[in-house]
């Protein structure tokens, strides 16, 4: 069950930061987290969220990068808690400075989703202009940062979707659109050097058939089996997003030169807090990030 309740506001310890909260995202981790079905094993009751924005209220021992009145976004800490809160502390080393094209709102739907877009394509795939990716899932929150990530750095970007998000797949630099519904991607996709998975199941498992020799599969869905007949030297990742300082000020450069764009769905206060959980769970919503509204910032 989720209740707003009031407690005392933490304090920032050694490489941490207090941030007045503008806004936290809500994403599927902290459902999970909520129902102890997640890998981050936490004792409730729990403040739930990890994607947030705000300005630094106050600094804790050793913090030298970042000072009070900072307009920061980012990510809590490592157990993916806290945000969905007036103040919340944040591990200094995973949040950076709000990028200045973005608002609060936008800001705070991005830190996951587009830090797990990065890595899967240039850290794990190692993805290089002129290569050929199969985006799987490419109109949910990190398909699309995939998409324009990809699209960005020259590769030739082919994507699953629905028909309804194929115009905005589209738009964000895609050059195929496959409607998942009703196509069968294998008969129309050439041979790839890179897939990446945040579907699984058997789109997971359908996808060694078109995928080159020596190729990869990037998975942030579950632990992909590279099946007996795949192609010579295919191999599969499974990994789980490391949001740090680094990754954020990549991120927050391309937004700033008008190379990626952000996408905010539902805009819920707070108080709010259990409606966006039950559109986790499939009650209408915007399409995008949906994201909460804790104190007017910007």
């Amino acid at each position: 069950m989720i209740v707003i309740e009031d407690v005392p506001c933490p304090a920032p310890g050694p490489g941490e930061v207090l941030v007045r909260v503008a806004n936290a995202g809500v994403g599927p981790w902290d459902a999970l987290i909520r129902e102890q079905k997640s890998i981050v094993r936490l004792a409730l009751p729990i403040t739930l969220g990890s994607d947030l924005s705000g300005v630094v209220e106050a600094t804790g021992p050793g913090v030298s990068t970042l000072a009070r009145g900072d307009r920061v976004y980012g990510v809590t800490n490592p157990e993916f808690a806290g945000a969905y809160a007036e103040f919340s502390v944040a591990r200094a080393n995973m949040i950076a400075p709000k990028p200045e094209s973005l608002t609060f709102s936008q800001a705070a739907s991005a830190p996951v989703v587009a830090v797990t877009a990065w890595q899967m394509l240039f850290e794990f795939a190692k993805a290089a202009s002129g290569q050929t990716v199969l985006i799987h899932g490419a109109g949910g929150n990190v398909g699309s940062y995939a998409v324009q990530l990809a699209a960005d750095a020259g590769l030739h970007v082919i994507a699953t979707a629905s028909a309804e998000d194929a115009p905005y797949v589209k738009g964000l630099g895609a050059s195929t659109v496959i409607d998942y519904k009703s196509q069968r991607f294998e008969e129309l996709t050439p041979k790839v050097e890179i897939v990446l998975d945040t579907v699984g199941g058997e789109m997971t498992e359908r996808s060694f058939a078109i995928m080159a020799p020596g190729g990869i599969l990037v998975s942030v869905v579950s632990e992909p089996m590279v099946p007996p007949n795949a192609p010579v030297d295919v191999h599969a990742v499974f990994f789980l997003a490391e949001v740090t300082t680094r990754r954020l000020e990549i991120l927050t450069a391309l937004f700033n030169q008008g190379r990626l764009i952000s996408r905010v769905g539902s805009l819920l206060p707070l108080e709010d807090a259990r409606t966006a959980h039950e559109m986790l769970a499939s009650a209408p919503h915007k399409p995008g990030k949906i994201v909460l509204t804790v104190a007017d910032l910007d």
